[in-house]
């Protein structure tokens, strides 16, 4: 799929524009496909910025690059397969983005996608991308599986959408179904990865995957993006669970634990909040180290529902916000008076407390920001309080 130097040079001098602008004052037989390279270019330029630093890309449909990776999560997933490697397939190529990162560290790659359009623009987004070592396959997974030789790795992102569109999430629902082709899959590779939707229930997806080693719970910027499954022949008894956050600076909060340190780990309770109060990345809380976060840093927990640590120690490389605490009280009429006498903006968390955020503006008329963080919680002897708080980092 080429593009020519006249639609190129239209797109690059109006991508900075609204699009539903641009359809308004254009006539053109070619408007749709220049309006959704428009549309591709806009999103890519933060989500995707090594694509769109190449003019020359060609973008899917709208739907098929809002559900492509980004490519701080592409670039996670290839630093995870690292090493000595020959051959490698992706069995939901989709849009491309996560192959052409992990194409670049294998001898030979292959695409595999049953979309015949998506096919095309694959092929040369490519070649403007430089990746000599793909093959594009137009055919489905199951199919592609029963012909090939077995490959080193396989990845493949499984659509969370229906026959008619609508989002689903059970792993049986997606497509592919991995319950139907995982044999297939682990006679080909013994090692897959597997990416499904955030909003999975990940320990009962791990019982019913039954063969996962290990599984990346990935976010950006403190936003939970995706899971990771990696996937092995060989028996694991106790899957590794590796919290990573990503952040658009560079930086890289990573905690791990395996399930059996969670359920035995002893975590001492706090009767006050002590000089710091720590919040763990969204990663961490979705993978459930509820406990083992707090015994490995040392913390003393607020309360068993709470999931907010505290001590009188800074841990400024804590993965997630450290915050200094000024003062708590119970949030009576009196107390919530005197703290609204120097304080009118607020940045405010809910956590384990009977209001939320919406409510707590509407009774104190706090706007939102500022340098004052309240966090609304529960204490271990069931307090409900307010703590007030500065950002360490």
């Amino acid at each position: 799929m080429q593009l020519t130097s006249e639609q190129k040079q239209f797109i690059l001098t109006h991508e900075r524009q609204d699009v539903r602008e641009t359809a308004l004052r254009f006539v053109r037989d070619d408007m749709p496909l220049l309006l959704a390279q428009i549309a591709g270019r806009q999103m890519a330029e933060k989500k995707i910025p090594s694509w769109y630093a190449e003019t020359d890309i060609v973008y899917p449909p709208h739907l098929s690059l809002e559900q492509s990776s980004s490519e701080l999560t592409a670039c996670y997933k290839a630093s995870l397969v690292l090493g000595k490697n020959e051959t490698f397939a992706d069995l939901t190529g989709g849009m491309g983005v996560d192959f052409s990162f992990l194409s670049p560290h294998f001898r030979e790659a292959e695409y595999v996608e049953q979309n015949e359009d998506l096919c095309r623009i694959a092929e040369h987004n490519f070649a403007e991308l430089g990746l000599t070592n793909a093959t594009i396959h137009c055919a489905g997974a199951g199919t592609f599986l029963r012909e090939t030789a077995p490959l080193d790795f396989i990845y493949l992102d499984p659509s969370r959408r229906d026959n008619i569109g609508r989002k689903v999430f059970r792993i049986e629902d997606c497509n592919p179904d991995l319950s139907e082709i995982k044999p297939l899959l682990l006679e080909k590779s013994n090692k897959v990865m597997v990416k499904y939707s955030p909003m999975l229930d990940i320990s009962l997806a791990v019982k019913s995957l039954g063969c996962v080693s290990a599984v990346h719970v990935v976010s950006v910027d403190n936003e939970c993006k995706e899971l990771l499954f990696l996937l092995s022949e060989a028996a694991v008894e106790e899957p590794l669970f590796i919290a990573v956050n990503l952040k658009k600076r560079g930086e890289k909060e990573l905690f791990s634990f395996t399930m059996v340190q969670e359920q035995k780990a002893v975590v001492p309770f706090a009767e006050n909040p002590g000089h710091y109060l720590y919040e763990p990345n969204t990663s961490i809380l979705k993978a459930g180290a509820f406990k083992s976060v707090a015994q490995a840093y040392h913390f003393q927990k607020l309360h068993i529902n709470s999931h907010l640590y505290t001590s009188d120690e800074l841990v400024a490389d804590f993965p997630g916000r450290v915050f200094e605490v000024e003062t708590f009280f119970v949030p009576n009429k009196k107390n919530i008076k005197i703290f609204l006498q120097d304080t009118k903006k607020a940045n405010i968390t809910v956590r384990n407390f009977p209001m939320t955020v919406a409510g707590i503006r509407r009774k104190t008329g706090l706007t939102d920001g500022g340098d004052i963080y309240l966090f609304a919680t529960t204490f271990s002897d069931e307090r409900k309080v307010w703590v007030k708080c500065r950002r360490v980092n």
